[in-house]
């Protein structure tokens, strides 16, 4: 029945995107190669809370190029609090600012740059399924996104519900487990709200994300080294992927 019940649990949850274990990087549409690196600061508030702040930021190639640092993408920056609800359960909400560099090439070959901003609110809950030497962690997060142009007027697609389904297995290497490997399988589902038309579009399937990160922890430093990979399969009728590469440094109650 305990075998049952992880299986039923896995099924059900296509989830998980812990901070503890890594700063995962956002989607930035169609490339073919995204560099993405972030620093981050994880504090214990007390036995149930616990506050991640980060900062991150992203680069990407030129279509049917393979430098990850030709464009400079994206910018993040986020507040999260998590509270403990149990050995088992733990729910968090967050708040997050993004601004992002898309590009677009005319008929004539031209090359320009928009600034779209984003402002994120979202919250999230999760289940730990604890196996010896494996954590299984499935995650539902719900976003609510408005998106900004560069001076703040409405653009396009101005708001966005969006649910995020994930399942995270994360295996200790050694017992200390100053050494992990962690993969991860999400599913993105969304809907859109244009102010214009004053319509919500249908609820839809989006993308889906894969990831492979080793973490290190050392011993006398107050800090976990994440490097990692992501494949971002995007869009339903003819999807395209993007290849990640992705370090982040968490610094662990540091105050």
């Amino acid at each position: 029945m305990k075998n049952l019940k992880v299986i039923i649990i896995g099924i059900l949850g296509l989830v998980s995107n812990h901070l503890k274990a890594q700063l995962s990087p956002p989607g930035l549409g169609k490339a073919d190669v995204v560099q993405w690196s972030a620093l981050g600061i994880k504090q214990d508030i007390n036995d149930k809370w616990q506050s991640v702040t980060y900062t991150g930021w992203g680069n990407k190639s030129e279509h049917d190029k393979y430098n990850p640092l030709e464009k400079n993408a994206i910018w993040i920056l986020n507040q999260e609090f998590y509270k403990k609800i149990n050995d088992k359960w733990r729910y968090s909400f967050a708040l997050s600012y993004r601004r992002q560099n898309e590009f677009e090439t005319n008929e004539f070959g031209d090359e320009t740059k928009d600034v779209k901003q984003e402002f994120r609110v979202y919250g999230r809950i999760n289940y730990q399924i604890n196996l010896d030497k494996l954590k299984i962690t499935p995650t539902f997060r719900q976003e609510l996104r408005r998106f900004y142009t560069s001076d703040f007027k409405n653009d396009g697609d101005d708001w966005q519900l969006r649910s995020r389904f994930r399942i995270q297995f994360a295996y200790k290497l050694d017992e200390e487990e100053r050494h992990k490997i962690t993969a991860s399988a999400e599913s993105l589902f969304s809907t859109k709200y244009d102010i214009e038309k004053e319509d919500w579009s249908e609820f839809d399937y989006n993308e889906s994300r894969f990831t492979l990160y080793y973490s290190y922890s050392p011993k006398n430093i107050p800090a976990q080294f994440n490097i990692g990979y992501m494949n971002n399969l995007v869009g339903n009728h003819n999807p395209y992927s993007v290849n990640y590469f992705a370090f982040d440094v968490i610094l662990t109650n540091i105050f």
